[in-house]
């Protein structure tokens, strides 16, 4: 494909300086200008404190127009930025610091206390910023580059982000692209014609929602991505399903990207207040990260129309996507390849599977390469003939559409049978009462196994017999949950993601089943 030459954030900022670039959380506008101008001033701050291209920097924040101005900074300035959970804890934040090399780090106020603690377990601590009201130690970022020219500097090349997997055993890793050796207008104005892929093409006007935390791969690409299409990027602090309607209303918001359970969320208002706000303006609302019930799904198109779109990408890279007319035509598939992808199943032993038989998904993505910094084996055991995998599981129909059983980490073996919970969860959590669920092996004395339903509800009484008889009009009966628990709320992050492994290991204590968030 041929790229435009108009392309990309810094020939945006130059053709419509004036044009907002940024609306964050409290209404606050940027332009494209202004954000030009504050990135320029960064590489060159930064450059005077040492960094060179291949450094990295790393930044700890809620939603902040400052990381827009930071990742544009790295894009320019041949840098790795790393974007780290504000939800870990101290030594895990330390780590990931430690780990990525960064030569600067940047803190919010809200995030002061974890960053600080963080930093004192390092011996050589990287040089760290407050992006507001910051305490000491910290160094305002505010006075950085204040004073230097906001032109473009000089021996501009492309960096790259670096952000880190949740970790399936031992540490999280840093997936880390090589390094390129291009103009960041070539290299980002590539990648931002992936939207092209969703409809949305260079030259269409698209004001995008950003509801989860920018420390997530694709809400950070996503972002990115949209701003160097000459987009406005519309910053949410905490998702609330009656706040991101409120926010579509009042922004005329074009395209967001969600998670499944957002719109799980979305759907258990009344209908008296989802009535109240117009959506009309959502044109390609996009989503991935965890499988999506069908009937989920359906009402959502039912609701919005024909706008949602459907991916399957990791950290490493992807992927497929399904249009709604795809997903209507095959519900519950997340789609066929990227015009770039292609895509195996394999067993066990690494041999095609034919067409119709579930294994692990493994993807090819043009000449598309990463590592895992630091990790030469978990690099070697993801490849294999330059496809990749993460231990998805999964199937191809006749036509090549990929639909997603679980990650194979996550597949319980009772008595002998493969049972998927994904397919549990979303029988459950399509029943009125049920908010969120979780299901998961536990040791079996008989059976090896046996289902376990973690129930999210919004009453304090169980619904157990309710929930059983949900199940078994719905599911064989070796797929019905054995025990239930119930909570007021799962260990999700802000994202959706789930850390299923925090509910599942104190059954595992002293036995070898391992597990994966």
């Amino acid at each position: 494909m041929k790229i435009p030459s108009n392309l990309g954030f810094w020939n945006a900022a130059k053709a419509r300086p004036e044009a907002i670039a940024v609306i964050d959380a409290a209404g606050v506008e940027t332009t494209f200008g202004a954000l030009h101008t504050r990135s320029n001033q960064l590489v060159r701050a930064l450059r005077d404190l040492g960094l060179e291209p291949g450094d990295a920097i790393a930044y700890l924040s809620e939603n902040r127009c400052e990381i827009l101005e930071l990742f544009m900074a790295a894009a320019q300035a041949g840098w790795f930025i790393t974007p780290i959970n504000s939800h870990l804890a101290p030594a895990e934040v330390a780590y990931i610091l430690e780990d990525c090399g960064a030569k600067a780090c940047f803190v919010s106020a809200r995030c002061a206390q974890l960053g600080l603690q963080a930093l004192q377990r390092l011996g050589d601590p990287p040089r760290a910023f407050g992006l507001d009201n910051y305490p000491e130690p910290l160094e305002p970022y505010t006075d950085l580059g204040e004073e230097a020219s906001g032109e473009p500097p000089a021996e501009r090349r492309a960096g790259s982000p670096m952000t880190y997997t949740s970790g399936t055993t031992g540490k999280p890793k840093g997936v880390r692209r090589p390094w390129f050796e291009a103009s960041p207008e070539q290299v980002y104005s590539q990648q931002a014609l992936f939207l092209s892929l969703f409809g949305m093409p260079p030259g269409s006007e698209h004001r995008h929602l950003v509801v989860a935390p920018l420390y997530h791969t694709a809400v950070i690409n996503f972002a990115s991505n949209h701003l160097h299409l000459g987009h406005t990027v519309v910053l949410m602090d905490k998702w609330t399903p009656e706040g991101c309607l409120e926010v579509i209303d009042r922004h005329r918001i074009t395209t967001s990207h969600m998670v499944p359970t957002m719109f799980s969320r979305l759907l258990k208002l009344p209908a008296a207040v989802r009535d109240g706000f117009d959506v009309s303006s959502c044109q390609v609302m996009i989503h991935g990260a965890a499988p999506c019930p069908i009937e989920v799904k359906q009402q959502m198109l039912d609701w919005w129309g024909d706008c949602i779109y459907e991916y399957y990408a990791a950290s490493e890279g992807g992927g497929t996507l399904a249009t709604p007319a795809q997903w209507r035509q095959k519900p519950g598939t997340v789609g066929a390849p990227w015009p770039i992808s292609t895509l195996r199943i394999l067993d066990d032993d690494l041999q095609p599977l034919p067409v119709g038989e579930a294994g692990t998904v493994w993807i090819k993505m043009g000449e598309h390469r990463f590592d895992y910094h630091g990790d030469e084996a978990k690099t070697e055991e993801a490849w294999n003939e330059g496809f990749f995998t993460v231990g998805d599981c999964g199937y191809l129909d006749e036509d090549g559409f990929l639909f997603l059983c679980d990650r194979k980490v996550d597949m319980i073996i009772s008595s002998g049978v493969n049972i998927y919970p994904a397919e549990i969860e979303n029988c459950l959590v399509t029943h009125p009462k049920v908010l969120d669920v979780a299901v998961f092996g536990i040791p079996d004395e008989d059976w090896g196994e046996a289902v376990m339903a973690v129930v999210e509800t919004e009453a304090a009484e169980g619904h157990e017999d309710e929930l059983r008889r949900w199940c078994e009009e719905r599911l064989a009966k070796y797929k019905q949950p054995r025990h239930y628990r119930f909570t007021d709320a799962l260990p999700r992050d802000p994202n959706g993601k789930l850390y299923k492994r925090r509910l599942r290991e104190p059954f595992w204590v002293g036995r070898s089943r391992g597990g994966a968030d």
